[in-house]
C-alpha cells in the first residue's frame, strides 16, 4: 500500500516537471519566433532603403543585385509570416498563399530579362562600362565607366571576369565541394563558421587554376608590360595592384572591406594573388554577413581588377563639393605624398585645396608631411621619411590641381551628384582616376552631408534627423488626426508629434514633413523617400515650435528649419540626372519593386488591413508586424495558473510578483532557485518597469483616502452585477522577461493590467504595448479612471485608444533611453491608478488626476480630486 502510494506520488512529481518543461520551452519557442520576426522585419525595411536610394539612379547596379535583393526580401517576408504563424498555431497560413502570388509576379519580371553573359575570362577597361556590373563588379564597371564613357585617364590594366571565377570553381569541382562543407555551419556557433572557412579558403587557394585561365591572365599581363615599356623591351618588373572587384561590392556599403586586395604585386605573384582575393569570399566575416542577410551563394561572384601599380609621387581624395558644407560648390582636394593608403586612413594630416568652380585655387593649407608610403622592392608597401626640402612643399603645383578640378566637375556632371574621388600623379606627372562613387552614406542622418547654419533667418529647429533629403518651404500646418489630413492645403508643410505612414494620403501635396518624433526606417520615411518629400523627424520640438500658417523653411540636409522663405537653400538641389536611369537593368529594378515597395495597408484600424489585400511585401511585412503584437501581449494569458515555472520576486515589490526567464533575463540562473531579488534582474524594459514601481513616493505604506460614495458604489457593484460584470481575477502578477523583452501582466483585485515591450539598440524593432482594464467600482466610475489613464499616456506620447474602462496604448521605434524613460512611467502610473476608480466622483477628478501624475505629485489627497 506505502510502495504504492511512493510510486503514485512520484508520478505525479513527474508529470509535474514535465509539465513545467514543456511551458518552459512553449514560452521560449515563443519568444524565439518573435525575436526571428523582428530581426527580419529590420533587414526588410533595410532592403527597401537601399532599393530606394538604386531607384534614384545615381549609383550602378547589375541585374545580380536585382535578382540579390528580391530574393533577400522575399526571404526576410517569407520568415516573417512562417515566425506570426508558428506564434499565433497556425492561424495565419493564408499568408503564405498571399506570398507566393508576389513571388511569382517577380519572378516573372526577373525572368524576361534575357542575359547572355561574356565568354571572355579577361576584359580591358576599354570593353567596360556601367552596365556590365554582373560580369566584371562594381569596382571595375565604375573604372571601365570612367575610361570608356567620360573620358578621363585610369591606370592600364584588365579585368579578370566572373566568368574566370567560374571556370576556375567548376573546374576544380569547388562548388560541390564548399557546398558540403558549409553543411557544417551551425549559425549560432562562430566557432563552426570560423572552421568551415578556414577549410574552403584552403581549397580555393591549394586549387589549380585552369591553363586557360592561366594564359589569359598572364597574356594580359604580358600586353600591359608591353604598352609600358614604350617601344623598349617589355617591362618584367612591372607590379601590379590586384583588387577584389565583387557582386555589389561597390554598392552595397555593407560588403566594404569585406574582400581582399593586395598591393605592389609582381609577376610570379599573380596567379596565387588571383586564389586569394577568389577565396576571400568565404572569409568566416563574409559567410557570416551572408547567412544573416539572407544572400544565397549563387548570387555571389568575383571579378578581379588588375591594374598597373602607380608609383604614386602624390596622391589623395578629392570631393566635387563640400562635403561638410555643400552649399559651397568649391572643390575640396586632399594630397599627401607617395601612395593613397595614407590619405584615405588619416596617417598624415594631408595638404588640403579649395577649389572654385573656375578651377582656380581659392585657399590651400600646406600641412607638414614627415612620412610616405611607398613600394617595397620585394613587394608589398614600406613607410620611408619624406626628403627635407619636401616636407613642407605643396604636394601638387597649381596647373594640377586646376586639371583634378576639372576632373572632378565632369565626373559630377556624368553621374548627376556631389562625387568622392580618389586620384593620383604618377612620377611622369599623370593626373589617374583610381576610384569615383557618390559623395554621400547610406546611413540617413548619421553622417548625411550637411548645409551651415544661415545666421540671417531665424532658426525655429536647429538639430533634427533627415529622413528624405531636400529643400521645402511653404506654410505650416498640423496634423494631429485623420479629419487634418482631409483637409491638407496644397503647397503646405506637414507638422506632426508623430509620424504615420497615413501621411502618404498627402505628400503629393506637401512640400515637407516635420515630425517631434520618428524613425528614419520606419514605414513613413520610407514613404517619404519614395515620394521625394523632403522630411525631418525627431526635432522634438516641431509642433510647439511652429505654430500652423507660419511660413518655414525645410532644410532636409541638415535637418534644420528656418522662419520665412530662405532663397539660397531654394536653388539647392541635387539634378536629376543619373546615369542608370534609362538602362535595361534600371527598368526591371522599377517593375520588381513595385511588388515590393509600396505600402498600401497604412491604417490597422481598416476592415481592409487583412492578408487578402496585401499588394507588395511591403503590405505583408507591415500586416505581420503588427499582428505579432497582438500575438506577444497574449503570451500572458498562459502563465495565470502555472505557478511552478515562476520565481517570486522578494523586495520591497508591494505586488505578489513571479518571473519567468526566457533568456538573459536574470544575471543568474539555477534549478534550485525559487526567490530572486531585484538586483538580479538583467532585463532591460524590466529594470526600467521596476524603478517606476519601486519610484519611493511610493514606498511609504500610503493608504488610498475613501471616498464614501465610490466605497458604497463598490459594495453596490459586487452585490448587484452579475459575475461576467465585475471579473476578480487572481492575485498573482507575472514578468515573462529576457534580456531585451518583457511581457508584464498584473492582475490585482478587479483591474489587470497587461504591458508587452522589447526594449534594443536597434530603433526599429523597439515599443512598448500596454493594456489597462477593469475595477471595482461602477461603469462610469471605472471609465473616468480610464479616461484619466488615457491622458495621461498621451501626454507621454502614446497612441491611445478607449473603449469603456479598457485602455489600449502604444509606443514604438523610438532610442533606448526614451524606452526606458517611458517603461519607468508606466510603473509609476501602475502604482499611482490602484484603486482610483473608486475616488472618481466627478468629470473634474479625471483632468486633477491626470495633471497630479504629469506634475510628479504622486502622494495626492483627496481633496485634490475633488476641486
Amino acid at each position: 500500500m506505502w510502495k504504492k502510494l511512493k510510486l503514485f506520488k512520484r508520478k505525479k512529481l513527474n508529470q509535474g516537471a514535465s509539465s513545467r518543461n514543456n511551458l518552459s520551452d512553449l514560452f521560449r519557442f515563443k519568444y524565439s519566433c518573435f525575436k526571428m520576426l523582428l530581426d527580419s522585419n529590420a533587414e526588410f525595411l533595410k532592403i527597401i532603403t537601399d532599393i530606394e536610394e538604386k531607384l534614384r539612379g545615381q549609383q550602378v547596379f547589375g541585374m545580380s543585385y536585382v535578382k540579390s535583393r528580391s530574393a533577400q526580401a522575399v526571404f526576410h517576408t517569407l520568415r516573417m509570416v512562417k515566425n506570426l504563424d508558428d506564434l499565433s498555431g497556425h492561424r495565419y497560413s493564408l499568408l503564405f498563399d498571399v506570398l507566393e502570388k508576389i513571388n511569382v509576379k517577380i519572378k516573372e519580371i526577373l525572368s524576361k530579362r534575357k542575359e547572355i553573359p561574356p565568354t571572355e575570362l579577361i576584359l580591358p577597361y576599354c570593353q567596360i562600362n556601367a552596365e556590365m556590373m554582373d560580369w566584371v563588379g562594381g569596382k571595375n564597371a565604375n573604372l571601365g565607366e570612367i575610361h570608356s564613357r567620360v573620358g578621363l585617364p585610369i591606370p592600364g590594366g584588365f579585368a579578370v571576369t566572373t566568368r574566370a571565377c567560374e571556370s576556375f570553381m567548376a573546374d576544380n569541382d569547388l562548388f560541390d565541394e564548399i557546398s558540403r562543407k558549409k553543411m557544417e555551419i551551425d549559425p549560432d556557433n562562430p566557432e563552426t563558421i570560423k572552421t568551415t572557412s578556414e577549410e574552403i579558403q584552403r581549397l580555393i587557394v591549394s586549387a589549380q587554376v585552369p591553363a586557360t585561365l592561366e594564359e589569359a591572365i598572364l597574356l594580359a599581363y604580358a600586353k600591359l608590360a608591353e604598352a609600358d615599356s614604350k617601344g623598349q623591351s617589355p617591362n618584367s618588373s612591372l607590379r601590379v595592384s590586384m583588387r577584389s572587384s565583387g557582386i555589389g561590392e561597390d554598392s552595397e556599403l555593407s560588403y566594404a572591406g569585406q574582400y581582399l586586395s593586395k598591393l605592389n604585386v609582381p609577376s610570379d605573384r599573380l596567379i596565387q594573388t588571383y586564389k586569394e582575393i577568389v577565396a576571400s569570399l568565404y572569409t568566416p566575416r563574409a559567410i557570416a554577413y551572408r547567412l544573416n542577410k539572407g544572400i544565397r551563394d549563387e548570387d555571389i561572384a568575383m571579378s578581379v581588377a588588375c591594374l598597373q601599380m602607380v608609383e604614386s609621387a602624390a596622391s589623395g581624395v578629392m570631393y566635387s563639393r563640400n562635403p561638410f558644407n555643400l552649399l559651397k560648390e568649391n572643390i575640396i582636394i586632399t594630397a599627401v605624398w607617395g601612395l593613397g593608403p595614407y590619405a584615405v586612413e588619416g596617417v598624415i594630416t594631408p595638404d588640403s585645396y579649395t577649389v572654385g568652380k573656375n578651377r582656380q585655387t581659392i585657399a590651400a593649407e600646406i600641412s607638414h608631411k614627415t612620412v610616405q608610403l611607398v613600394s617595397k622592392p620585394d613587394g608589398g608597401l614600406m613607410e620611408i621619411p619624406v626628403a627635407d626640402d619636401l616636407q613642407d612643399k605643396p604636394c601638387l603645383l597649381p596647373e594640377e590641381i586646376g586639371i583634378l578640378a576639372g576632373y572632378a566637375l565632369k565626373l559630377e556632371e556624368h553621374y548627376g551628384c556631389p562625387q568622392d574621388i580618389e586620384w593620383a600623379l604618377d612620377r611622369e606627372g599623370r593626373l589617374l582616376i583610381l576610384q569615383s562613387r557618390p559623395l554621400r552614406v547610406a546611413d540617413y542622418g548619421k553622417n548625411y552631408p550637411i548645409t551651415p547654419v544661415l545666421t540671417a533667418y531665424p532658426l525655429l529647429i536647429e538639430k533634427g534627423t533627415t529622413a528624405s533629403a531636400g529643400v521645402g518651404f511653404g506654410p505650416a500646418f498640423h496634423v494631429a488626426s485623420d479629419e487634418d489630413l482631409l483637409n491638407f492645403p496644397d503647397g503646405a508643410v506637414l507638422v506632426a508629434r508623430h509620424s504615420s505612414p497615413k501621411f502618404v494620403m498627402v505628400m503629393k501635396k506637401t512640400r515637407a514633413i516635420i515630425t517631434d518624433l520618428g524613425n528614419v526606417a520606419g514605414h513613413m520615411a520610407s514613404l517619404a523617400r519614395e515620394f521625394a518629400v523632403p522630411t525631418v523627424v525627431n526635432t522634438n520640438v516641431a509642433t510647439t515650435s511652429i505654430p500652423s500658417g507660419m511660413e518655414v523653411t525645410v532644410d532636409a540636409y541638415s535637418g534644420r528649419v528656418y522662419l520665412g522663405r530662405v532663397p539660397e537653400l531654394d536653388s539647392f538641389q541635387i539634378t536629376g540626372k543619373s546615369p542608370m536611369q534609362g538602362t535595361p537593368v534600371y527598368r526591371v529594378l522599377r517593375e520588381v519593386s513595385d511588388w515590393i515597395v509600396p505600402l498600401h495597408l497604412l491604417d490597422p484600424k481598416s476592415p481592409n488591413f487583412a492578408p487578402p489585400f496585401c499588394q507588395s511585401l511591403h503590405d505583408i511585412s507591415r500586416l505581420v508586424h503588427e499582428f505579432s503584437y497582438t500575438e506577444m501581449f497574449q503570451l500572458s494569458d498562459f502563465v495565470s495558473d502555472k505557478k511552478g515555472v515562476a520565481f517570486k520576486l522578494k523586495g520591497s515589490i508591494p505586488l505578489d510578483l513571479y518571473v519567468i526567464d526566457l533568456g538573459g533575463g536574470l544575471t543568474e540562473t539555477s534549478v534550485h532557485l525559487k526567490r530572486v531579488s531585484p538586483d538580479k534582474i538583467a532585463s532591460v524594459p524590466f529594470k526600467a518597469l521596476l524603478r517606476g514601481i519601486t519610484h519611493e513616493d511610493f514606498q511609504q505604506n500610503q493608504l488610498r483616502p475613501v471616498e464614501f460614495k465610490g466605497f458604497l458604489s463598490v459594495m453596490r457593484e459586487q452585490m448587484l452585477s452579475p459575475p461576467s460584470t465585475v471579473e476578480r481575477f487572481g492575485d498573482r502578477s507575472y514578468a515573462i522577461i529576457s534580456d531585451k523583452y518583457l511581457n508584464f501582466s498584473s492582475r490585482v483585485g478587479y483591474h489587470y493590467s497587461i504591458l508587452d515591450s522589447y526594449c534594443s539598440q536597434t530603433v526599429n524593432m523597439n515599443y512598448i504595448t500596454f493594456s489597462f482594464k477593469g475595477g471595482a467600482a461602477d461603469d462610469v466610475r471605472r471609465n473616468r479612471r480610464a479616461r484619466a489613464i488615457a491622458r495621461i499616456l498621451q501626454s507621454l506620447d502614446f497612441a491611445v485608444e478607449i473603449t469603456g474602462d479598457q485602455v489600449g496604448a502604444r509606443y514604438q521605434k523610438h532610442e533606448l533611453p526614451l524606452m526606458e524613460e517611458k517603461l519607468d512611467m508606466i510603473g509609476r502610473l501602475l502604482q499611482f491608478t490602484r484603486q482610483m476608480d473608486m475616488l472618481m466622483t466627478n468629470e473634474a477628478s479625471v483632468e486633477a488626476l491626470a495633471k497630479n501624475f504629469l506634475m510628479g505629485n504622486y502622494n495626492f489627497e483627496e481633496k485634490i480630486l475633488r476641486k
